[in-house]
């Protein structure tokens, strides 16, 4: 019998986005990078449907887990959970990291058959559940994905207030669930960064996808660290690293950046026009799943400030549930097109709002927008004003701190 940690710090947000779709045969997948908290996730759920049903079924294999290193394949997975299925009521089943599993979409696609069977997977890599499976399965599956720990959650696990310096440890270390078990001291979170960053990219980009240019992929995730938030191609990031010495063609760039955003590294954020009302082909840029990875990578320098705020603001509205895009308006930018459900999210980011030429082209972009949905300025700035002709402004403390209904914009 499987003896489960018990759960420190609760995560509610997934949990409240979960619970629509339990004890339903669809299939409750989550994704997201190594270490991010999936298990826990887990945890909780088979917390609460033992609370709920003390004699629960419950069936649980964890592929990081010595005890399940026989179940290397979809036959080993169908019989080890359908000798311990039982026909008169519920059986709920977990199955931690699937994608260490060969074929197991095979067996996924037969236990799920049964009504009987409630399903939770998790997986590090985001082509686990490709088109393909998608089509067998008939639309009987949802993905929930789980990011690094919010700015509130941060504080939450931490036992800190919601201030600057807080902020400022968020920003620095990033939401690494772990982190709560080591102290904030910079050699040791670092240290313990780049053990997770170096798993996540063997097993999940190099082993996965068999890359064998290691050193470009290397150069290719300091590259973007290095310009988080930055508009590119993967053809212009060819030409740049051509002036570098290193000769990679664009498909190559193309293959490689995928694998990061598919690891769940880097958050690949592509081109809307607004105006026309469609998708770009070419130009995204890329934002760093979480801020510790990226520190680690590139360095927590001063000049990159603006780099890191605009990462914080991404990755709190994917965290909000919003459809992220990058606008554009042209000959204009704006940061981030949000959609949620029939909602649609304008923002704009900034370091300062001190001069009046960024104040101007900050707020002035937006107010070309003719549309009436919310349009929100993030910056750094703590002491300006709230509006502008309208358009609000938010303090990136309180940004963080918000859930970003529609009534708090």
């Amino acid at each position: 019998m499987t003896k489960f940690p018990s759960i420190l710090y609760r995560r509610d947000t997934y949990i409240e986005r979960i619970k629509p779709f339990m004890r339903t045969p669809i299939i409750k997948v989550l994704t997201g990078h190594r270490r991010v908290g999936k298990s826990f996730i887990l945890f909780q759920l088979i917390e609460l449907i033992k609370s709920e049903e003390a004699d629960a079924n419950i069936i649980y294999i964890n592929k990081e887990d010595i005890d399940f290193a026989d179940v290397i394949s979809y036959r080993e997975l169908y019989k080890y959970i359908s000798d311990r299925l039982v026909h008169d009521r519920k059986n709920y089943i977990f199955v931690d990291e699937i994608q260490e599993i060969a074929d197991f979409k095979i067996a996924i696609r037969s236990l799920v058959l049964d009504d009987n069977n409630d399903m939770y997977i998790t997986g590090s890599n985001s082509d686990m559940f490709s088109s393909d499976l998608a089509n067998r399965l008939g639309g009987r599956y949802v993905e929930f994905r789980i990011y690094s720990l919010s700015y509130l959650e941060f504080l939450h696990f931490h036992h800190l207030p919601n201030d600057e310096k807080s902020l400022e440890k968020y920003t620095h270390f990033g939401g690494l669930p772990y982190l709560i078990h080591l102290s904030l001291d910079e050699a040791v979170v670092m240290e313990y960064i780049h053990s997770v960053y170096s798993t996540i990219v063997l097993r999940d980009v190099i082993e996965r996808k068999k890359i064998r240019n290691t050193t470009f992929l290397e150069q290719l995730v300091r590259f973007l660290a290095n310009n988080t938030g930055s508009l590119f191609s993967s053809k212009s990031i060819s030409d740049f690293l051509k002036s570098q010495k290193v000769n990679i063609s664009p498909n190559q760039v193309s293959e490689y950046a995928d694998s990061l955003a598919e690891a769940f590294v880097v958050h690949r954020i592509g081109r809307y026009d607004i105006a026309g009302k469609r998708l770009f082909e070419r130009g995204e840029k890329y934002f760093f799943e979480n801020l510790g990875i990226r520190n680690a990578v590139a360095g927590y320098k001063p000049q990159d400030r603006a780099k890191r705020l605009e990462n914080l603001v991404c990755n709190h509205l994917l965290f909000c549930g919003y459809d992220v895009k990058v606008g554009a308006l042209i000959p204009e930018e704006i940061d981030f097109v949000c959609r949620r459900g029939g909602e649609t999210l304008y923002v704009q980011v900034a370091v300062e709002l001190s001069l009046p030429d960024t104040i101007s082209r900050e707020f002035g972009n937006l107010l070309k927008i003719k549309d009436n949905y919310p349009k929100i300025v993030v910056s750094g700035d703590r002491s300006f004003e709230n509006s502008y002709e309208g358009i609000e402004h938010i303090y990136i403390l309180n940004f963080l701190s918000s859930t970003l209904t529609p009534k708090m914009l």
